[in-house]
């Protein structure tokens, strides 16, 4: 027997293939059934896909045999790989110098014929090979032998696929967690900035209460500025806050959801607001979902209508709507309109348009993206229908089950 060379280029071949991460996984039907239209095509009772490391061959496919893996210094592939371009092929190892002591053919398996197609990367290294193996003396034709090469050249892309694949999966977790800390620092800045910036506010108007006698007019508009700043500030901070709370509200059961009950707190919690007109009407006596994302949807959706309102008295409409797997419910209100270019920005975050709230302020961009990000989560889908000077109106759904 004589043990095969080593290949020219080993530690950048070996490198190669941890890269696939393919070493010892468990059988995949993509790939026992290449083995199989192999065997079945060359005409042999065994078909194996053969993966080589420093020190054995490992089968990630084995058609017609029960062996997982051999010592590389005995393995019929470990020549195949030395010519990357070639199909391989022993017609009957007990005639071959190379092989008639082999273990593999004075033992079982019996190999006495063998042809091996290269599984090559596309660093242009070769893995390893699809061979397929007889008992006997035999031959290949050339369809024969194009074919397996065919095979080979789809396990290949298999391997290909399954790493490119094993990369996304890696690069969406990394994401994940960068997202995770990101919204966590986001949580964290936003929650240590509201206590300075509240005593901002409170200092402000104790400082123009007590002191505003000894200043000019130009001293006390500075000073609200400040104040009504640091009151913006805050707001901004409210909404990062919400914002950074997607994942813990996402989290929590959906429970049962009295209509009359959330209409009631979604009526009372703007009742301070005595210029708008809030009405809630459903098919549905009771939902079941996450009360408190829904909760949130609708708060921010009714704030904007009642904030950004430029009627006199404004009028909100919120309707609920049952079907088979999901529910249907929309927001509309009286207010300005959003023009049909600016429709499609409204849900990105920062995103903010030139609408004024009633103390000339615009928004922070966040509140809508928070509604997007929920019911995006939620298994629903939101849009936005609108004509300028006339109303709004936001549709979206949710998954009941």
């Amino acid at each position: 027997m004589i043990k095969p060379d080593t290949f020219v280029w080993e530690n950048e071949r070996l490198k190669d293939l941890d890269s696939y991460a393919i070493i010892d996984t468990l059988p995949e039907d993509e790939y026992d059934e290449l083995t199989y239209l192999a065997s079945q095509i060359c005409g042999t009772p065994i078909s194996l896909i053969s993966l080589l490391d420093n020190k054995r061959q490992w089968f990630k496919s084995h058609y017609g045999t029960d062996v997982m893996e051999t010592s590389k210094e005995i393995a019929f592939c470990a020549h195949a790989i030395l010519n990357p371009d070639e199909v391989f092929i022993v017609q009957d190892a007990r005639n071959d110098h190379r092989f008639y002591d082999n273990p593999l053919v004075i033992e079982e398996p019996n190999v006495v014929f063998y042809a091996g197609a290269p599984l090559v990367s596309q660093n242009g290294l070769p893995l390893g090979t699809l061979c397929v193996i007889d008992n006997k003396p035999n031959e290949l034709s050339e369809n024969q032998i194009k074919s397996l090469k065919a095979l080979s050249n789809q396990a290949m892309k298999l391997l290909e696929l399954r790493k490119k694949k094993k990369q996304l999966e890696k690069n969406l977790f990394e994401f994940e967690n960068k997202n995770k800390e990101l919204e966590r620092f986001a949580y964290i800045a936003a929650h240590d900035l509201k206590s300075p910036l509240g005593n901002i506010a409170a200092l402000t108007h104790f400082f123009i209460d007590h002191y505003a006698e000894n200043l000019d007019a130009e001293a006390v508009e500075v000073i609200e500025l400040i104040s009504k700043s640091s009151v913006k500030l805050r707001g901004l901070i409210d909404e990062l806050l919400e914002y950074s709370k997607f994942d813990k509200i996402i989290d929590e059961e959906k429970t049962a959801i009295d209509i009359q009950t959330l209409k009631g707190d979604i009526i009372s919690l703007f009742s301070f607001k005595n210029k708008n007109d809030i009405n809630l009407k459903s098919d549905v006596p009771v939902l079941f979902t996450n009360k408190t994302a829904l909760e949130q949807i609708l708060i921010n959706l009714v704030s904007n209508a009642v904030k950004y309102n430029d009627k006199e008295i404004a009028v909100i409409e919120i309707e609920i709507l049952e079907e088979e797997l999901q529910y249907k419910i929309s927001v509309t209100d009286n207010g300005p309109g959003i023009s049909k270019e600016d429709q499609h920005k409204i849900f990105e975050i920062f995103e903010v348009l030139d609408t004024c709230d009633h103390n000339g302020e615009t928004g922070n961009g966040i509140g809508l993206a928070t509604v997007k990000k929920l019911v995006l989560a939620l298994g629903g889908t939101i849009e936005v229908e609108s004509e300028v000077g006339k109303f709004t109106k936001f549709n979206f759904t949710l998954e009941k089950f």
